[in-house]
C-alpha cells in the first residue's frame, strides 16, 4: 500500500538540513512519491534541487498568493517562471490563486499574478495547483476566461457547493490534515462528496499537522494518517482509498513517464 503526499514544502526552513530524514520517515510510512510545492520563484527553485536528488521527490513552480505583490512587481517574473518551469521534475505550475482571508497581498495583485501563472502554465502544458481562500467567485471569473486547465484544488476545507464548482470544471480535490480535526460538518460533507477518481491526498507540510498528532511538527509521512481518517469517513477500504489516490496523482502529475 502506497501513498502520493501531493503537496509538502521540503524546501522551508523547518526542514533545512532534515531533507534526507524527513523523505526517509515517509518512505518508512508508505508514502512512496512527494510533491514540493513553490510558493516563491526563489523556493521554487530550491524545491527542484531538492527533488532533483531524489528520485521519488518532485517540484511544481510558482508563486503563492501571498507573494503576489513580489511577483507582479517584477516585470521579469513571468519569463522567470517559465524559465524555472521547464526545468526537468517539475510537475505542475503553482501554487497560484486567491487568499482573500488574510490580504496580504492586494487582491488586484494576486489576480495579475494568477492569470500570468495560468498562461504560463498554458505555454507549458503542465497542470495547476490553485490556492483558493474565500475567494471563490473572483477565482472562477479568472479560471473561466480559459479553455483546457487542469489541476488540483489543494487544501480544499469549504462546502459542498464549491465543491460541485471545481469537479465540474475537471478539477482534482486535494483534501489534508484539516480534515481530520474541523469541526465544520459542511467540510466533512464535502470530504465525503469528493468523487474516488478525482480524489488525492496531501499534507501542507510542514502546517496542518493532523490528529491525533497535533503538536508535532507535520512531515509528508503524516499522509497516511490522513488517508486512513479518510478512509473511515467515507467508509472506504484504505487499500483501495491509496490505489486510487495514487493512481490520480500520478495522472493528473504524470508521474509514471517522469
Amino acid at each position: 500500500m502506497e501513498f502520493v503526499d501531493t503537496h509538502c514544502h521540503l524546501q522551508f526552513k523547518k526542514y533545512r538540513g532534515r531533507e534526507n530524514e524527513i523523505i526517509t520517515n515517509a518512505g518508512h510510512s508508505g508514502v512512496a512519491k512527494l510533491i514540493c510545492v513553490g510558493t516563491t520563484l526563489s523556493d521554487s527553485q530550491a524545491a527542484i534541487d531538492i527533488a532533483g536528488g531524489h528520485n521519488d521527490v518532485w517540484a511544481t513552480a510558482g508563486a503563492h498568493p501571498h507573494d503576489a505583490t513580489v511577483f507582479v512587481s517584477d516585470p521579469h517574473s513571468s519569463k522567470k517562471l517559465k524559465k524555472i518551469a521547464g526545468q526537468p521534475k517539475v510537475v505542475a505550475i503553482g501554487e497560484t490563486g486567491l487568499d482573500y482571508y488574510r490580504n496580504i497581498s492586494p487582491k488586484t495583485d494576486q489576480q495579475q499574478a494568477l492569470r500570468a501563472h495560468i498562461e504560463a502554465g498554458m505555454e507549458s502544458g503542465l497542470p495547476f495547483v490553485f490556492h483558493v481562500r474565500e475567494a471563490w467567485e473572483d477565482f472562477w471569473q479568472i479560471y473561466d476566461d480559459y479553455r483546457n486547465l487542469r489541476g488540483v484544488v489543494h487544501s480544499f476545507s469549504t462546502n459542498p457547493g464549491h465543491l460541485d464548482e471545481a469537479l465540474s470544471r475537471g478539477l482534482y480535490i486535494g483534501l489534508n490534515g484539516i480534515m481530520t480535526f474541523t469541526k465544520e460538518q459542511n467540510q466533512l460533507e464535502a470530504a465525503k462528496a469528493v468523487p474516488l477518481d478525482r480524489l488525492v491526498l496531501e499534507t501542507d507540510a510542514p502546517f496542518l499537522t493532523p490528529a491525533p498528532f497535533r503538536g508535532e511538527l507535520c512531515e509528508p509521512k503524516h499522509v497516511a494518517a490522513v488517508a486512513e481518517f479518510l478512509a473511515n469517513l467515507r467508509t472506504e477500504v484504505l487499500p483501495d482509498l491509496a490505489s486510487a489516490t495514487t493512481a490520480n496523482a500520478a495522472k493528473l502529475f504524470n508521474l509514471n513517464t517522469l
